[in-house]
């Protein structure tokens, strides 16, 4: 009896159409080729719809291409492949909409600035060359950018550093609690708002002028609230282990932190600052107030009115003269590539003071 059953169960799976090994799968030349069909698409919609916009065209061709792309790979690799490929889609068409806009200001700042920039414009100031005229360089600005941003850099990432030790290693009670508040409240806090405060302190009430060393402290305040969170984060990275080792041979904790901890984590710290200064590089609003600009070199930052390149920039755009548009969009190609370089540095001085991997 028990060998008919068995006999019987073994023709029917006998019976049975065989399982498919094998999912079925687009070609690889499907998603090229729905892009091409997509594009095309897109601009034949757009130029029957009347748009002039290609941003436009590019938005209706991507809609398309996702909307097709999930219909056909739901019909032919089914449901779960359609919402993987769904969501792969979307990623890359946020990714798109983010680079665009950053690849075609580039471009645009790389086009138009390099009309005037050369070994003449770095070199030279304004002068009394009045601004409707072509001439004139940004040696001036440059100077100021960097006397500025240095002193901001000297008061704050110190401060900054101290009262991330205090928070990672010693804050513990209510003052910890008030300091990490007031430091999130920094965080968000808007430049003019920075620039307001010391223009009442130090230019109304204290009775001083306006010059670069003002400009400083405010960005000083921007700049601050960063420098104490990248290095906070930075601190609670390095492992517990390495202080416990510390103190056990008893060394005091002071010593510990300066010869443990920031020696571990001093990678990311710089990186945080580097990025701190890279943040307040363009700030324009505080300058504004502060430091006024001025049309020739100031090598003192302590005394008179000082230019800056943001401010440099604001200032030739606002004349409306196309000698002082060529001098606005070179000056912003040396901001931007004021900041790039020091982004690059930056991720050059993390890879180089990133921990070892052991084998």
């Amino acid at each position: 009896m028990t060998v008919a059953t068995s006999h019987r169960h073994r023709k029917v799976a006998e019976s049975r159409p065989p399982l498919a090994l094998k999912q079925s799968r687009l070609p690889r030349w499907t998603l090229p080729v729905l892009a091409l069909v997509a594009v095309g698409a897109g601009c034949g919609i757009g130029l029957a719809a009347g748009l002039d916009s290609t941003v436009q065209w590019g938005l209706i061709a991507t809609l398309l291409f996702v909307v097709v792309t999930f219909a056909l790979t739901t019909a032919v690799e089914g449901t779960r492949q359609a919402k993987d490929r769904l969501a792969t889609s979307l990623v890359w068409t946020a990714f798109l909409l983010a680079v665009v806009p950053l690849a075609s200001l580039l471009w645009e700042t790389v086009a138009r600035g390099t009309k005037v920039l050369d070994g003449y414009f770095l070199s030279h100031s304004m002068g009394t060359l009045p601004d409707a005229l072509p001439g004139g360089g940004v040696y001036h600005a440059i100077i100021g950018t960097l006397e500025q941003v240095g002193l901001a850099t000297l008061i704050a990432a110190p401060l900054g550093l101290l009262t991330a030790i205090y928070l990672v290693e010693y804050g513990r009670g209510r003052l910890a609690k008030v300091v990490t508040f007031f430091v999130d409240v920094m965080t968000g806090i808007p430049s003019i708002v920075a620039g307001l405060f010391v223009l009442s302190v130090w230019i109304l009430i204290l009775g001083f002028g306006p010059s670069g060393f003002a400009g400083s402290m405010a960005l000083a305040i921007l700049m601050m609230p960063v420098v104490v969170r990248s290095t906070e984060e930075m601190l609670k990275l390095v492992p517990n282990e390495l202080r416990e080792a510390s103190l056990a041979l008893g060394v005091p904790k002071w010593r510990t932190i300066l010869k443990v901890v920031l020696p571990t984590s001093i990678g990311g710290i710089t990186t945080g600052v580097m990025l701190a200064i890279a943040r307040i590089t363009g700030e324009t609003a505080p300058v504004l107030l502060l430091v006024w600009g001025a049309k020739t070199i100031n090598n003192n930052p302590f005394d008179g009115a000082q230019q800056s390149l943001p401010l440099y920039v604001f200032q030739q755009w606002q004349q409306g003269s196309d000698a002082s548009y060529d001098r606005a969009w070179a000056a912003a190609l040396v901001l931007i590539a004021f900041v790039m370089v020091l982004n690059l540095v930056a991720r050059g001085i993390a890879r180089w003071k990133a921990p070892k991997a052991g084998r």
